[in-house]
């Protein structure tokens, strides 16, 4: 039985699907499908908050990286080094190292995961914010805190002339524009 497994080649930034579509047509047409199994190009959704619009797009989870799912031998390593885009496997010059059953669980479970993906926040601690959605839309807070994990931060919040900490999530706020005085 075929020793496969997964590693990792390294492409040039911005070429992995590229890299992705080359290499499945190689396999193809050389008739390597039961020596190059799979390929994937690891992604994940996020939301990207821009004007107040929150929308889902998907990014890569490791840019400049492709995992292939392979058994490594001389045609093999040769067909996948030397598809364009690839400049090599993650390990030795001579040996590419492949991934633990593991890690490969971690990455696979990752893409597939069926949670609701999490903006990504551009804010930190003591930025000002203004917000724009909400009862307090329109007014300007200090964040206090940021939970990326959440797509949520907490600001502190001037109300009736008392601070009150408020917590929005990304598609209620924009970064407070910076004022500058000429004087």
């Amino acid at each position: 039985m075929a020793d496969i497994k997964w590693y990792v080649i390294h492409t040039y930034s911005g070429y992995e699907n590229k890299v992705k579509t080359n290499l499945e047509l190689k396999v193809q047409s050389l008739g390597m499908t039961d020596t190059i199994r799979q390929i994937l190009v690891p992604m994940q959704d996020e939301v990207d908050v821009k004007e107040g619009r929150a929308r889902t797009v998907q990014r890569k989870l490791f840019p400049g990286y492709v995992l292939v799912e392979m058994e490594v031998n001389d045609r093999s390593w040769y067909v996948v080094r030397n598809t364009p885009g690839v400049t090599g496997f993650v390990g030795t010059t001579t040996k590419p190292i492949p991934l633990s059953e593991e890690e490969v669980a971690r990455i696979l479970q990752r893409q597939e995961s069926t949670a609701p993906p999490v903006a990504k926040l551009t804010v930190q601690v003591g930025d000002k914010i203004r917000i724009t959605g909400g009862a307090f839309a329109e007014q300007m807070a200090r964040v206090e805190e940021v939970f990326p994990d959440k797509g949520r931060i907490r600001v502190l919040l001037n109300v009736f002339g008392s601070d009150t900490s408020v917590e929005l999530d990304a598609a209620q706020f924009e970064a407070a524009p910076e004022i500058h005085s000429n004087k």
